[in-house]
């Protein structure tokens, strides 16, 4: 079987070496397509692929035509908003992804970017501490859960919400249950964001969530933009100068932001809670391992198309 890497923000060499020693064991042969610039090259690279592993490469109907050998795709990541899961049905493809393998990752840059607000960008002002402060945790899976690890070693009181987890699962691992959206985001100065975009959570952070945070707000969002209502937030920067936003994403809006509401936000230069040597790593080789057991046992256990 070929096994083909499509990955316009290429993985580590270390990744690609031991990504290799996984398939080579199991007797596939493995393509790299990386840099690439055109969709032409990954249409052309994915033509005789059996499966693909991609990070944030879109995997549209379009690349789907020109793979009828193609069986399963693997993104290398949490999220999988770039598959288009109906595509992948359509053309008999599982899609999968790699859930909690960027998940410590995520959470350290969520604590990078709120440490690096509350002292001011290091600017030599006086500064605040983390320690005492809530935070709320809306959804808690895999960087849920290390989110609530690191804030548990700064000493900040935590909360969480997700209708999709049992209470005992939130309240065993020393939390304060939030049964609503509008009771963790009353109750907490800071709220990190760790839902999915879907049709279901896209602007679904909006006006009437945020107004509800107490003084010195911070909005964390190393999640998607798409789930940010940008009208609403905008709004709610015009209302309340102490409101922060930090995120692992520029929202489309950003410059507005820039030119009214310097010193309140952090952009970071492109999408980075997975760009650790680590998670790099772990994402690659966890894609890779279930690519081999696929062919291997038919194993879909991470499937996310129907």
């Amino acid at each position: 079987m070929k096994v083909l890497v499509a990955t316009e923000k290429p993985f580590a060499p270390a990744a690609v070496r031991l990504i290799r020693e996984v398939t080579d064991a199991a007797g596939h042969e493995l393509a790299l397509l990386e840099n690439y610039t055109d969709v032409q090259e990954l249409l052309s690279a994915v033509s005789d692929a059996d499966a693909m592993i991609v990070r944030s490469d879109k995997v549209t109907s379009q690349v789907l035509d020109t793979a009828p050998k193609l069986k399963i795709v693997v993104r290398a990541g949490a999220g999988y908003d770039n598959l288009d899961l109906e595509a992948c049905t359509a053309h008999n493809v599982v899609a999968m992804n790699t859930p909690g393998q960027n998940a410590n990752a995520v959470a350290e840059l969520a604590f990078e970017m709120m440490l690096y607000q509350a002292r001011g960008g290091f600017g030599g002002k006086s500064g605040k501490e983390l320690r005492g402060k809530t935070i709320g945790l809306h959804a808690f899976g895999n960087v849920g859960k290390y989110v609530a690890e690191i804030a548990k070693g700064f000493g900040m009181d935590i909360y969480a919400f997700d209708p999709y987890i049992s209470e005992d699962i939130i309240t065993s691992a020393g939390l304060k249950l939030c049964r609503t959206a509008e009771e963790l985001y009353t109750a907490c100065q800071y709220v990190s964001l760790h839902i999915p975009a879907n049709e279901k959570t896209k602007k679904s952070i909006g006006y009437d969530l945020l107004k509800r945070m107490p003084d010195d707000a911070v909005l964390v969002n190393t999640a998607r933009k798409e789930v940010i209502n940008e009208e609403d937030l905008l709004k709610i920067f015009e209302e309340r100068p102490d409101f922060k936003y930090l995120s692992d994403v520029e929202p489309d809006c950003k410059a507005i932001f820039e030119e009214k509401f310097r010193g309140r936000f952090i952009f970071t230069a492109k999408k980075m809670g997975a760009q650790t040597e680590e998670a790099n790593v772990n994402a690659g080789v966890a894609a890779a391992r279930q690519i081999v057991d696929f062919f291997a046992t038919g194993n879909q256990k991470f499937r996310v198309n129907k």
